[in-house]
């Protein structure tokens, strides 16, 4: 899916000026990211390494990724953002467009129980820019209309991955690097193992 505006051919300059003025109230600043004490992951190169094991992003591809409370993947989308003005509300709305196709809302319940991330593959290197802060400003207002907790945002460079407002990266994956496979948080619970003279009488029993 593919987001942007053209301006039209008799858009004035003062137009564009205007635009300009109220997108500035819809970008967060990487001090307020911090302050909205978005959820930390426990393992966030575990998160990102799936998400692009999954979905092999290039420059200009947004994936947006909802968690469990396990930090298991219960679903994701991506699309591509065509060249425009960074606007947060315009990033806003075609997040939660995303969210309401591969997830129900959880508006009733009282908390959030299920976080929404959100990885942004783009070029340039690791620093906050104003686009990173629209995508920021978008991603919690989603998830604010949605029922979700906001979550982490992360970048993806030739440099690698960051995750904005926390100061934790990696090295790979990378814009180049190939995908790893699926990390573990997609996969189901190990079997409990089994052994020991306890073990050995539960298979007694059950086999009689």
């Amino acid at each position: 899916m593919t987001f942007g505006f053209a301006p039209s051919p008799a858009a004035s300059t003062s137009t564009s000026n205007d635009l300009s003025a109220t997108t500035v109230g819809r970008v967060l600043e990487p001090a307020e990211w911090a302050a909205a004490e978005i959820p930390l992951l426990r393992n966030p190169r575990e998160v990102v390494s799936g998400l692009h094991s999954r979905h092999r992003p290039k420059p200009a591809t947004a994936i947006v990724a909802v968690l469990d409370p396990d930090e298991r993947l219960r679903a994701s989308a991506s699309f591509t953002r065509r060249t425009a003005p960074a606007d947060g509300w315009m990033f806003r709305n075609v997040l939660l467009d995303q969210l309401r196709r591969v997830i129900p809302h959880d508006l009733r319940r009282r908390t959030p129980v299920r976080t929404a991330v959100l990885l942004y593959c783009r070029e340039g290197d690791a620093r906050w820019t104003e686009e990173d802060g629209a995508w920021m400003w978008g991603l919690r207002d989603a998830c604010t209309l949605h029922g979700l907790r906001c979550g982490a945002y992360i970048t993806l460079t030739r440099d690698g991955w960051q995750v904005l407002g926390e100061g934790r990266g990696g090295r790979r994956p990378s814009v180049d690097s190939t995908p790893e496979p699926f990390a573990t948080s997609e996969s189901p619970p190990p079997l409990p193992r089994t052994g020991g003279a306890t073990s050995e009488l539960l298979r007694r029993a059950a086999a009689r």
